[in-house]
């Protein structure tokens, strides 16, 4: 069982940017499918972006195309989420989850598919 720490979130005026990190431990990640999500308050779990393993292949929502980037460092067992040109849109609670393999691309956005999850990092975007 893979445990899943979030960390690098924080408030930043829009048109910032942070960058979050998912440390993972217990078991390696490398060869996971590695997604993350947002939450905001009142509002469903949103799938941010997903990272395949092997050639990390990526694939991202709408609302961030073009402005997030995530990254996999397997050495370190540790994947990135790289958010610029932060909108108060973007204010959520951001959550790390692993799969064991990534399948269809239309199941990256399944939240139940993934069977490990983080406790979340605040990221808080003010106008």
């Amino acid at each position: 069982q893979v445990q899943l720490v979030e960390s690098g979130g924080g408030s930043v005026q829009a048109g910032g940017s942070l960058r979050l990190s998912c440390v993972a431990s217990g078991n390696t990640i490398s060869r996971a499918c590695m997604g993350w999500f947002r939450q905001a308050p009142g509002k469903e779990r949103e799938w941010v972006a997903t990272i395949y393993d092997g050639a990390g292949v990526t694939f991202y929502a709408d609302s961030v195309k073009g402005r997030f980037t995530i990254s996999r460092d397997n050495a370190k067992n540790t994947v990135y989420l790289q958010m610029d040109s932060l909108k108060p849109e973007d204010t959520a609670m951001y959550y790390c989850a692993a799969r064991t393999r990534c399948t269809a691309r239309f199941t990256n956005s399944l939240p139940f598919l993934y069977g490990n999850w983080g406790q979340g990092t605040q990221v808080t975007v003010s106008s």
